[in-house]
């Protein structure tokens, strides 16, 4: 989910040179796209569903054909119900998911710390009125919430390959918290340091933030919660609609 720590958890897998955790992927994309196809008029007059499956069973490979490392962690919402299927269709390698849960007030309340601090964030672009109005936007089902909210729930029937962090105890011990992914990865220990980190630059390419608005991904180089006056701020009517989901 965003605003829940998984840019900071990037930043500090990528100190390991064997492993990486990618920018927000666009594999899924990719293939959903792809699958999509099935459904134009010009695949169905002509339905030749095995060299299309072919093109989505290498997605994947092709994808990371040049990337160094011996470990990909690809950042997208692979347990929304949809995507799911489609993983277990055509990738064809075991595969493990990291859950990085984070209380939902606590999201929201992010989100509009950075809105306010970020006049030029795509939330304010959207011609929408106030608070109320633009986190309804983020949770509505099209909004940026919505998919991995859905992606966490269906994540819960999947205990055997899912393995949940909390964003608060990621952020009150990261040692012991990394220690305990990498038990569940099965890869080889790496000593991370959780001070002095950078910002995300993968393979030479950083984060364009100026889509999006301003330092929606920009991380503090030290560890540590703060309190976020804008849990205070949430709109009543928000907190009763939304204030139930616990994760």
């Amino acid at each position: 989910m965003p605003r829940s720590g998984n840019t900071l958890f990037a930043s500090i897998m990528n100190q390991n040179p064997s492993v990486v955790c990618t920018a927000n992927s666009i594999t899924l994309e990719i293939m959903k796209d792809l699958y999509l196809l099935k459904e134009k008029d010009v695949f169905q007059n002509y339905p030749d569903h095995q060299s299309l499956d072919n093109l989505l069973d290498i997605v994947y490979d092709t994808y990371y054909k040049n990337w160094p490392q011996q470990y990909i962690i690809d950042r997208g919402p692979v347990m929304t119900t949809d995507n799911f299927i489609l993983m277990r269709k055509y990738y064809k390698y075991p595969f493990k998911c990291i859950v990085i849960l984070r209380d939902l007030m606590d999201v929201l309340a992010s989100y509009m710390k950075w809105y306010t601090e970020n006049p030029n964030s795509f939330v304010n672009n959207l011609n929408l009125k106030n608070d109320e109005e633009k986190l309804s936007m983020l949770m509505n089902n099209r909004g940026a919430i919505a998919k991995d909210l859905n992606a966490i729930k269906n994540s819960f029937n999947y205990p055997d390959i899912c393995y949940f962090v909390k964003y608060d105890d990621l952020v009150a011990d990261p040692k012991n918290c990394i220690k305990e992914i990498y038990k569940f990865l099965d890869i080889p220990d790496f000593e991370h340091r959780f001070t002095d980190l950078q910002q995300i630059n993968i393979n030479g390419i950083s984060y364009d933030d100026t889509i999006v608005g301003n330092n929606m991904h920009k991380i503090k180089t030290e560890i540590k919660k703060e309190y976020n006056p804008y849990i205070e701020k949430i709109p009543q009517r928000i907190k009763e609609k939304y204030g139930h989901i616990r994760f």
